[in-house]
């Protein structure tokens, strides 16, 4: 089966990042694949337009069945909001909840990021994964691309 995989900017912006461009890149190879399929969101397309120009048209050239689309509803914005209420980050990053509470309430397999600030840390994990209980939702994967990529992929 193939894994549905919510992405942030990070993980676009990763693809042409000195530090974090082979492991990313290895990712995209995967997605191109059909091993994979990205989630992305009207959030991430809205952040995208303030990218830089590669940045911006990334996504622009992969096949459209290589993504599975979603909108950021109203329960989205209640969970991010739960969140930044249980101190899980503060309202600053507001934006990051909203990507995982879009990530949570689709259900995906995994959410992956590049921003081990606010969504790749294992405290906030805990946090997110906290409240994502107590409110009746599943828990969710949040992960760095290192670690769901095989060793074969990083060859």
């Amino acid at each position: 089966m193939v894994k549905r995989i919510y992405i942030d900017t990070s993980i676009v912006g990763g693809y042409f990042d000195k530090e974090f461009k082979e492991v990313t890149r290895s990712l995209f190879h995967r997605l191109i694949g059909k091993e994979i399929i990205f989630v992305i969101s009207d959030l991430l397309e809205l952040e995208l337009k303030e990218a830089p120009k590669n940045v911006k048209r990334l996504l622009l050239e992969f096949p459209d069945d290589c993504f599975e689309r979603i909108e950021f509803t109203h329960e989205a914005f209640l969970l991010a909001d739960k969140y930044v209420e249980e101190k899980v980050v503060g309202k600053t990053s507001i934006e990051d909840c909203r990507h995982i509470a879009l990530a949570t309430v689709n259900k995906v397999d995994v959410l992956i990021s590049w921003n081990f600030k606010h969504i790749v840390n294992l405290d906030r994990i805990k946090g997110y994964n906290s409240v994502n209980l107590r409110l009746g939702y599943p828990i969710i994967e949040i992960r760095s691309p290192k670690e769901i990529l095989t060793y074969e992929d990083l060859k």
